[in-house]
C-alpha cells in the first residue's frame, strides 16, 4: 500500500500547489463534500506552502524511502524490488537500491563506504557528498556487473540508467499536473526527502570506524530502542542488527540493548544533527565511549588516526593523550 498511498499525498500536493484542476479532481471533490475546495486552495497563504513542503518530504521518507529500503534488500523477489524501487524514485534514489545492498552493507563503517560520515564532518556536508559518492559508487557497482555479463553500460540492461527514468517519469507526471511551478515542487520535495536518508545515515554511522577485511559486527552501527521510532520507521532504529544480518526483515530485528547508542530517538537525533556545534558537543562524548568500550586493539587505532583528523577538540585531546608507544603497539 505505501506505493499507492505516497503517490496519492503527493498528487494532493502538487494539485495544491496549481493553478489548474487537473482530471477534474477539485471538481468531483467539491461535487462529493458540497465544500468548495478550489476557493480553499486559492485562499492558501504563500508561507502556508512551506508545511506542505516539509511534510512531503517527510512522507517521501516515511512511506517510500523506508518501505523502500526494505523491499530492495528483497533482491530474490523482482515484484518487492520493483516496487521498491518505484518508491525511492521519489526521491530520486533508485541508485539507493544498487549501492546501499552491494556497497554500503560491504564497506560500512569504513573509509570505502560513502553514507559512513568520518568524525568531524558535519550534516550538511555529508548530505551533499554521500549523495554524490553513492550514485558514483552505484554506477562503478552496476558497470561491473554488466561489465560481466558481456553487456553495455549505456544500454536499457543498466539498472541505474533505468532507475533515473523512473524518476523521470514521475517529475512529467508532476508537469503534466500544473507545469513547471509543480515539476519543481515535485522535485524540491523529492531532493528534501534524498537529504533526509543522508541525514538518516549520518546518524547511524558517524565516526564509527573498522577494518574492511573483518566482518561487521553489531557495534558499526549507532543503534536505539525507542518505541515511537520503531514504530514509525519499521524498525530502521534496530540498525546494529540490521548491518550485522542483512537479510533479516524488519518485523524480525532485536532491539541489540548493548549496542552502542544513539542520542535518542531519530526524531530528536535529527534535530540535534542539524545543529553541528550541538551535534559534536553530544556525539564527542559517545564516540570516545565506543572506542573504549566497544572497540577493537586494530580498531582503536584506526580511532586515534580518526580522532587526530577530525577538526574536533575533545577528539583531537583523545588522540593527543595516547602515548606514542601505545599507538605504534596498537
Amino acid at each position: 500500500l505505501a506505493l499507492p498511498l505516497l503517490a496519492f499525498i503527493l498528487f494532493c500536493a502538487l494539485w495544491s500547489f496549481s493553478s489548474g484542476d487537473f482530471l477534474g479532481f477539485c471538481a468531483a471533490l467539491t461535487q462529493l463534500s458540497g465544500y468548495d475546495v478550489v476557493a480553499a486552495r486559492d485562499a492558501t497563504a504563500a508561507w502556508h506552502y512551506l508545511s506542505v513542503v516539509l511534510n512531503c518530504i517527510l512522507m517521501i521518507g516515511l512511506i517510500g524511502t523506508i518501505p523502500g529500503h526494505e523491499l530492495t534488500h528483497r533482491t530474490w523477489d523482482p515484484v518487492s524490488m520493483l516496487i521498491g524501487r518505484w518508491l525511492l524514485a521519489f526521491s530520486f534514489d533508485t541508485s539507493f537500491a544498487i549501492e546501499h545492498v552491494y556497497g554500503h552493507h560491504r564497506y560500512v563503517s569504513t573509509s570505502g563506504d560513502p553514507a559512513t560520515a568520518p568524525r568531524g564532518r558535519n550534516v550538511y556536508f555529508h548530505i551533499l557528498a554521500s549523495s554524490i559518492k553513492g550514485n558514483l559508487s552505484a554506477w562503478k557497482i552496476e558497470s561491473k556487473r554488466l561489465k560481466r555479463k558481456g553487456q553495455s553500460r549505456f544500454g536499457w540492461h543498466n539498472t541505474v540508467l533505468r532507475g533515473q527514468l523512473m524518476s523521470l517519469v514521475l517529475v512529467m507526471a508532476a508537469w503534466a499536473i500544473g507545469g513547471w511551478q509543480t515539476a519543481l515542487f515535485f522535485s524540491v520535495c523529492a531532493l528534501g526527502g534524498k537529504a533526509l536518508l543522508e541525514i538518516v545515515n549520518y546518524m547511524e554511522h558517524y565516526g564509527m570506524v573498522r577494518n574492511p577485511a573483518t566482518p561487521v559486527q553489531p557495534r558499526h552501527s549507532w543503534n536505539t530502542n525507542k518505541r515511537i521510532s520503531s514504530w514509525a520507521m519499521f524498525n530502521l532504529n534496530r540498525h546494529s542488527h540490521h548491518h550485522a544480518q542483512g537479510e533479516v526483515p524488519y518485523q524480525d530485528l532485536k532491539p541489540f540493548p548493548d549496542a552502542p547508542m544513539m542520542i535518542g530517538g531519530y526524531l530528536s537525533t535529527i534535530i540535534v544533527a542539524l545543529l553541528p556545534p550541538l551535534w559534536h558537543k553530544l556525539m564527542t562524548p559517545k564516540v570516545l565511549e565506543w572506542d573504549r568500550r566497544y572497540a577493537t586493539q586494530e580498531e582503536r587505532q584506526l580511532a586515534v588516526e580518526a580522532n587526530a583528523r577530525s577538526g574536533i577538540r575533545g577528539l583531537m585531546a583523545a588522540a593527543r593523550s595516547v602515548p606514542e608507544v601505545t599507538r605504534r603497539a596498537a
